[in-house]
């Protein structure tokens, strides 16, 4: 999106205040939002986009508030999100039949936790799917498995969570020991009397080539385009309800779900589960077509 196409509000000027603005900006109806997106798919109408993307601040505020215990301010943290957001304005093609919530909150939840492995160490955290998946899970599987206890975890422990996230013993090891013992602000002064931070005096030997990031930008781009493309195959029933149990940050119920449609919460689990299994096969399907994986 150009740079001069939209104006995003920003949450520096105060938090409170921020989460109080954007709180006037409506909400919109689906046939609103889709003429909305029309507009800036056929004419890059910057109007358009903005009301696309104003509607959707709470969202972004919702989804942000989830990473609140990295230590990194919640105002920037909420202003990457809202670059995710933009992008996924930007991308947004209505005719494939889901709401731009759904679409957006994948970019949303990619641009937060690209900013975090970024800003949260000296050292980067994480190259792999895998190592980026333990980064923003251990601390919700240590609960599951009522791993509470300071220092190192036991070794029955460091195995369960291992094959629970797909990683080495060494690597949950390394990753609880940091989590456990934080890092040093690279703002932090390097002496009392000095004005020279310590980011001063790293050297950038870590940060990807551009080439890399342009690479892991298209890779993700694929991505939610094959997602868009399988939830077009879903029944709206199918849609709603893998949406309200798997792409939401608080899932919606299967009691809930199971009222609003008047039937069992077996019969929306097995829902859910078909729905999921669909969305897997088409979205594979798909990637072979496209030669993007193999057979």
């Amino acid at each position: 999106m150009a740079a001069n196409a939209i104006t995003v509000m920003s949450p520096e000027g105060g938090l409170s205040r921020y989460l109080t603005e954007i709180r006037k900006f409506p909400m919109l109806a689906r046939d609103q939002e889709f003429m909305l997106a029309k507009a800036w798919q056929e004419h890059e109408d910057p109007k358009a986009a903005h009301q696309m993307v104003t509607s959707h601040l709470r969202l972004v505020a919702k989804i942000a508030m989830g990473y609140r215990g990295y230590g990194l301010p919640i105002g920037e943290v909420i202003s990457e999100g809202n670059v995710g957001l933009m992008q996924a304005v930007k991308k947004f093609d209505p005719d494939r039949g889901f709401r731009l919530a759904t679409y957006a909150m994948w970019w949303i939840r990619a641009s937060i936790q690209e900013y975090i492995l970024r800003s949260w160490s000296l050292v980067k955290m994480g190259t792999t799917a895998a190592q980026k998946k333990l980064f923003f899970n251990l601390r919700k599987v240590k609960s599951e498995i009522a791993a509470l206890q300071e220092g190192d975890l036991r070794p029955d422990q460091v195995t369960t969570i291992a094959t629970k996230l797909g990683v080495l013993d060494a690597e949950v090891i390394s990753m609880n020991r940091r989590l456990a013992g934080g890092d040093a602000s690279l703002n932090s002064p390097m002496r009392a009397d000095s004005e020279s931070e310590w980011q001063d005096w790293l050297v950038d030997d870590k940060t990807p080539s551009q080439e890399a990031v342009v690479a892991d930008a298209q890779e993700n781009s694929v991505r939610m385009d094959l997602l868009g493309t399988a939830m077009t195959e879903l029944s709206d029933r199918e849609r709603h309800i893998l949406t309200e149990r798997r792409l939401k940050d608080e899932p919606t119920t299967l009691e809930e779900l199971a009222g609003q449609y008047g039937v069992s919460r077996e019969r929306v689990r097995q829902i859910e589960v078909r729905a999921f299994e669909k969305l897997q096969k088409s979205m594979r399907a798909a990637a072979l077509e496209k030669r993007l994986i193999e057979a």
